[in-house]
């Protein structure tokens, strides 16, 4: 049969509790150097017996090995000890700031005229001096503004004014020199016209001949049928021009 589940609990008998402790102790401290050789870690056991002797075992030190444990120990209840004090100062924080954002708030209803219900005499003799105040603020940075917005006007009529006293200089120097614009106007049309034809000449290029220079009134009324002509009435210079035919109709 295997051994059996030891009961955990104080073992009434002296000497088998002094054995026990023996053999369990000398397993502990085995065990702990095994750890540290095996897995390369950093241990430390300390044993007090009930007669109050110390058992120890340092793998780097027992005293080293301790103060590494305080300093570690000591970081975390400082870290934790100051976030809990940085989480009470922002917790603070933002209770001054809503207070502050309601009273601001406040004070914004009753500037707009709004919530003067509560307020007393003396608040809104206060509140009344605080407008005047601000609209005497308004009233002045409007004075300067349109003070400002005169004097860039001024600053833009003396500029003009100098422009146009130059160009009056320059258009005197012109006329001083001999420029005419009515001459210059009358060239330019002369360019423009164009040129008279002369009818004589462009008959007789095309051998056609001359165009009389008595020619025959023409009739303003169209004339359908025999047209009989008075007598004495056509010249015999019409008779000869009326009789001459033209080359290119034969």
């Amino acid at each position: 049969m295997g051994r059996g589940r030891v009961e955990l609990k104080r073992i009434e008998n002296k000497i088998n509790r002094q054995v026990t402790f023996s053999k369990r102790r000398n397993g502990l401290l085995k065990k702990a150097y095994e750890l540290s050789v095996l897995c390369d870690a950093e241990v430390a056991l300390i044993i007090f017996s009930s007669r109050g002797k110390l058992y120890e075992f340092g793998s780097v030190g027992t005293l080293k090995t301790l103060e590494r444990y305080q300093k570690c120990s000591f970081a975390l209840q400082e870290g934790n000890t100051t976030s809990d004090r940085e989480a009470q100062n922002w917790h603070h924080e933002v209770n001054k700031l809503k207070a502050k954002v309601e009273i601001l708030q406040r004070s914004q209803r009753h500037l707009l005229g709004e919530d003067l219900g509560p307020l007393s005499i003396q608040e809104l003799q206060r509140l009344e001096r605080q407008i005047e105040v601000a609209l005497t603020h308004v009233r002045a940075r409007k004075t300067q503004l349109m003070l400002d917005m005169m004097d860039d006007l001024r600053r833009k009529e003396r500029l003009l004014q100098e422009i146009n006293k130059s160009l009056r200089k320059k258009l005197s120097e012109t006329e001083g020199q001999g420029y005419h614009p009515d001459n210059t106007a009358n060239a330019n049309a002369s360019l423009q016209a164009p040129p008279e034809w002369d009818s004589n000449a462009i008959a007789n290029g095309y051998g056609l001949p001359p165009t009389p220079s008595n020619a025959v009134d023409c009739e303003p009324t169209l004339q359908i049928g025999y047209y009989a002509h008075p007598e004495g009435s056509i010249s015999r210079h019409d008779q000869a021009h009326n009789s001459y035919m033209h080359g290119w109709v034969v």
